[in-house]
């Protein structure tokens, strides 16, 4: 596991989403955080954090990680978006 990618999905959550999706999202490293953890958390619909993951692994760089390891610091300790 990385610091930053798509975070790991419980089995249950795997099939609501088609294969091509799921292969997408399985070939990159699972993460600690990612930008769907920035971007409101258990706020967004089911829908938005997969539009989130397949928009992280498109745009990769080591500055979009580094971007969103500074923006997760503050979210987590407001507890912005958390459940």
């Amino acid at each position: 596991m990385s610091l930053v990618g798509p975070r790991p999905m419980s089995l249950r959550d795997v099939d609501l989403f088609e294969r091509g999706i799921q292969r997408k999202r399985f070939s990159v490293q699972p993460g600690l955080t990612c930008i769907w953890q920035i971007s409101g958390r258990s706020n967004l619909p089911f829908e938005k954090w997969l539009e989130l993951d397949l928009e992280y692994i498109e745009n990769w760089s080591f500055w979009l990680d580094l971007q969103i390891l500074f923006k997760t610091i503050p979210a987590v300790v407001k507890s912005r978006g958390a459940a």
